[in-house]
């Protein structure tokens, strides 16, 4: 059954939908991407300064550079360029700017991995498993979504802000246990973040694998805090 305003089976969509649910095991729940240091120091404090900073990573930081994975991604993986797919796997594994960032990336994506291989598998996927064990390298996660999303035919102009959305609903919810903030000024964090999710959707569709790169410094800095952080409730 197609959903008949845009020709997408019904069934991946709720695939895609439940990929990117709080409740697909990849223990993303465990990690704050540096923001429990900022909540400790006092440069996050509130809903403004939540979206401020979780605004700056997804257009400067790791969250622009994890859309252009998933995009080139779902790009390769749809045109079945396994090369090309190779490569993107390569870069997207060792492109962490800590060590905490590399741990909250290898354990999600070697979980999620492992699950949708159980339960809706691919080929492609067990080509990446095969070739990331091969060159002793973790997958990452947008790349194994993103690989997803094109094998089951979901377009990218809606799979990649889903994507987006759903790494900042995480961090949002680490926000609202941290400061703490109620439900609702949660959602009303999300609501003001739907515009960068989108600019940088679009901005990811029309990007390469030379437009990567950083200059969120603070989260970076946060992240290397947190290793050292007396007390924390997460692990990153």
């Amino acid at each position: 059954m197609a959903d008949e305003q845009c020709g997408i089976p019904l069934v991946a969509l709720l695939r895609q939908q439940t990929w990117l649910s709080p409740a697909f095991p990849t223990g993303a729940y465990s990690y704050s991407h540096g923001l429990e240091w900022a909540v400790e120091v006092g440069q996050v404090h509130d809903r403004e300064t939540l979206v401020d900073w979780l605004e700056a990573d997804l257009c400067y930081g790791s969250g622009r550079n994890e859309a252009i994975f998933f995009h080139q991604s779902w790009r390769s993986a749809s045109q079945d360029d396994l090369s090309r797919l190779l490569r993107v796997a390569e870069l997207a594994a060792v492109f962490r700017s800590t060590s905490e960032f590399a741990l909250e990336s290898i354990q999600q994506s070697i979980a999620c991995l492992s699950m949708l291989r159980r339960v809706w598998c691919h080929r492609l996927l067990d080509w990446l498993s095969a070739m990331v064990r091969k060159l002793n390298l973790p997958p990452a996660l947008a790349v194994v979504l993103g690989i997803r999303a094109a094998t089951e035919g979901v377009p990218v102009s809606l799979a990649l802000p889903a994507f987006l959305q759903s790494l900042i609903a995480n961090l949002v919810n680490a926000g609202v246990r941290l400061l703490p903030l109620g439900q609702t000024e949660g959602q009303l964090a999300l609501g003001q973040l739907e515009e960068a999710v989108l600019s940088v959707s679009a901005e990811a569709k029309e990007a390469t694998l030379d437009d990567l790169g950083s200059c969120a410094f603070m989260v970076d800095l946060s992240s290397m805090a947190h290793e050292t952080q007396y007390t924390r409730l997460f692990r990153s």
